[in-house]
């Protein structure tokens, strides 16, 4: 199996992990509430976590790697990373179609790619010396991130409540 095979299954699990708390936040007696809450005075609501996820590949897949621009349009100024989280929450039906628009975009992106191009860098990724295997490794990491910040949004939210 290649590198960037293995990088994706990687992502795949990763991904069962964040949808699986998503269905856990669907659960609760109030849902949008739950989702919209917050842990403290301008800190990021877990709706913002998990676009920001969706977001996040979504900028790897187009800008980033193909230099192209990104088609998911008003969501990237509101959940890119240094936004600022506001109230307009998405439906969980937004947040689930965001993360599979997303990811089946970057898998596309990548798996065109193979293992020989790993250490080269991408025009979009040039400004901050990343390789291509940077950005795989760096996107493995940046899901299980948020999905942590997450996780613990919602055990906070059901501890407070």
């Amino acid at each position: 199996m290649t590198e960037i095979a293995t990088t994706i299954q990687c992502w795949q699990f990763n991904r069962t992990r964040t949808l699986a708390t998503l269905d856990e936040f669907e659960k609760q007696t109030d849902p949008t509430h739950a989702i919209s809450w917050r842990p403290g005075i301008g800190r990021a609501h877990a709706a913002w976590q998990f676009m920001h996820i969706a977001i996040t590949e979504e900028l790897f897949a187009t800008t980033r790697l193909m230099g192209h621009e990104p088609t998911l349009g008003e969501w990237i100024d509101r959940y890119r990373g240094g936004s600022k989280p506001d109230d307009n929450i998405p439906t969980f039906a937004q947040i689930r179609e965001t993360l599979l628009v997303s990811r089946e975009r970057l898998i596309a992106v990548v798996s065109a790619f193979n293992d020989a191009q790993l250490e080269s860098v991408p025009k979009g990724l040039a400004e901050r010396g990343w390789s291509l295997r940077t950005a795989l490794q760096v996107l493995a990491w940046h899901e299980p991130h948020h999905q942590g910040q997450i996780h613990i949004t919602l055990n906070l939210f059901k501890n407070q409540t």
